[in-house]
């Protein structure tokens, strides 16, 4: 699930929407913060979270920050939480289905933000929202649609799940951002995920240009005792992988 052994050129084409989510925050960051243009300093002004200027009609302002970072730890982190944990989703819910499901939950997170914040004067930007959106989605097929996600997974799934939430609470996190975002993709997750799984394999293959068995069509309860595909040990190296991981995370939780 949280594996990746695709090419550079076999992500880019498998998984678009990762890909090129990734492309804008690393560009922007490249635009705003290294090369520290004009034009790209207006453009984070102009879409930066403020609520006061939310209250004045600036609605764009619940979209824009989701694509926005403060600096390349920020973006970094975002992004490789994003590569780590989007494409599975990706692919299970098509390019259109998983858009909708990430802007969705960003766009939850920052309006709950600002509903629920009593600081006119609050000041926020960042993927996260829309990321605990992804978990969101995953949360809801361990406790709903146990069908889609195998045993293993619903383990790291649920250690993730309150890794994240020990994390958020700390001091410089958007911690409503967190919250909502985690909210919207449980919300969301029952429209999206309403035919999962009942794809053909022929339209599966159809939309990737290399074949693919059943078990990785989609989180199939049996996948990882394929031994022959996964070596007996993958499963135990992708749970520390992912540990690893969230312990970085909280080390430089600051700049989620």
């Amino acid at each position: 699930m949280f594996l990746r052994n695709e090419s550079f050129k076999e992500f880019l084409r498998f998984y678009p929407i990762v890909s090129g989510l990734v492309a804008l925050h690393l560009v922007l960051w490249i635009l705003i913060d290294l090369l520290q243009l004009d034009f790209a300093r207006a453009l984070e002004s102009w879409g930066v979270g403020v609520n006061a200027l939310v209250l004045n009609g600036e609605y764009w302002r619940l979209v824009t920050p989701i694509f926005l970072h403060n600096g390349l730890g920020h973006a970094f982190f975002n992004s490789f939480s994003l590569v780590l944990f989007g494409p599975a989703l990706e692919r299970m819910l098509g390019k259109v289905k998983f858009s909708i499901t990430y802007l969705f939950a960003g766009i939850i997170a920052n309006l709950g933000a600002f509903l629920v914040n009593p600081d006119a004067f609050y000041v926020h930007l960042g993927a996260s929202g829309a990321i605990f959106g992804i978990f969101g989605v995953y949360v809801y097929m361990v406790l709903k649609r146990k069908d889609l996600i195998d045993q293993a997974n619903s383990q790291i799934i649920m250690v993730i799940f309150i890794l994240g939430l020990v994390m958020t609470f700390r001091p410089g996190i958007h911690i409503l951002g967190h919250l909502f975002g985690l909210v919207g993709g449980f919300a969301i997750a029952p429209i999206v995920l309403r035919n999962a799984g009942t794809y053909s394999l022929w339209q599966l293959r159809a939309k990737y240009s290399r074949t693919y068995d059943d078990d990785e069509i989609r989180f199939n309860p049996n996948r990882w005792q394929n031994k022959k595909r996964f070596g007996g040990g993958n499963g135990k190296n992708i749970f520390w992988g992912v540990i690893i991981f969230l312990v970085v995370i909280a080390i430089f939780g600051r700049y989620l």
